[in-house]
């Protein structure tokens, strides 16, 4: 058992052959990298990480802690929980494998497909008791209600909307990618040390679109405290690989599960979870509430803004939203569809 009292966690790899991206490229082997806890008889459950991260982000003190052990909302006794690394992340097929730039430019539909592929073909689950998202993995959640609405009994997408990428989210997101690919050290992605671009670009954008206002104003009411902060983020490890990287935050660009009738499509019932304080997802654009009108069976948990809260990181702490998923999973018909 792990130290939190759930099981140990279980890593293994899954080959895609062939695989087709949205560009009509074709893969001839792409890795997908996974973790998996509790037995693979247990009701599945997807968990998706957010941007340049990896499955293993969930097995955390403020994740797995509380919701993975003896009687927690997803009690690795009765779920078994499957958490890939997205395409381009983690373990999992990645430029920086060594093709650096020729590697397929990917989008979120791959993503998804891949992950879809794992699920199905890889592991030979038919049908999810719940797939739950945050961030990246949140966007991904609503793509997966729209394109495969048949396959899951459950959504629970965290720090997203299911509309069109856009505004300062993007905004922001191609300003430090391009912060780094017109770094000269960067060299046209052919560099053979990290462009020191990458951790200011990383760092600017982490502290521009999380972490939220009162929290911020609270941890730092001056400027001495404020470089403090600064200081300790750029004393850290930044991201492994611009190009890695690079590609990652660039996928997100032509993400719209609101397109046409895509939210029209989603079947299963959806929690939705926010922070009144999302720097990237404002609640008060009011995109989120008008497009859960279009879908058929939708909720909205928003945790209220404190100093407590993180802005956009506030949904990766379980603490702010557990019981809501608890009574939600409990709202659910006993079955949805035959699992394997």
């Amino acid at each position: 058992m792990a130290n939190a009292g759930y099981p140990t966690p279980v890593e293994a790899d899954w080959i895609a052959h062939d695989f087709v991206f949205h560009t009509g490229e074709v893969f001839p082997s792409l890795r997908i990298h996974y973790t998996t806890v509790g037995k693979s008889s247990g009701l599945p459950v997807l968990l998706l990480h957010g941007t340049y991260g990896s499955g293993k982000n969930f097995l955390s003190a403020t994740f797995a802690d509380l919701l993975f052990g003896p009687g927690q909302p997803l009690d690795a006794e009765t779920y078994f929980i499957i958490m890939p690394d997205g395409l381009g992340c983690g373990g999992s097929s990645k430029p920086s494998d060594g093709l650096r730039t020729s590697f397929p430019r990917y989008n979120y539909l791959d993503m998804v497909n891949a992950q879809h592929l794992l699920v199905t073909e890889g592991l030979g689950i038919k049908h999810l008791r719940l797939i739950l998202g945050n961030s990246m993995g949140g966007m991904h959640t609503w793509l997966w209600g729209v394109t495969f609405p048949d396959t899951m009994d459950a959504l629970v997408p965290q720090a997203s909307q299911p509309t069109a990428m856009a505004s300062r989210n993007w905004m922001l997101r191609r300003m430090q990618v391009e912060m780094v690919i017109q770094d000269p050290a960067y060299m046209g992605g052919n560099y053979t040390v990290q462009p020191p671009s990458l951790k200011l670009a990383n760092v600017f954008f982490g502290i521009a679109t999380s972490g939220g206002t009162l929290a911020w104003q609270a941890m730092a009411p001056t400027s001495e405290l404020a470089d403090k902060l600064v200081d300790a983020r750029l004393a850290g490890a930044g991201p492994a690989d611009a190009n890695d990287w690079a590609y990652q935050w660039t996928s997100s660009k032509d993400y719209n599960p609101s397109a046409g009738n895509g939210l029209e499509r989603i079947t299963a019932p959806v929690l939705a979870i926010n922070s009144a304080d999302d720097e990237r997802n404002p609640p008060e654009s009011g995109l989120e509430a008008a497009a859960l009108q279009r879908v058929k069976n939708a909720r909205l948990f928003l945790i209220p803004a404190s100093v407590d809260t993180r802005g956009h990181g506030t949904t990766g702490n379980a603490t702010f939203w557990k019981n809501q998923l608890a009574t939600f999973l409990l709202s659910l018909p006993t079955s949805g569809g035959l699992y394997k």
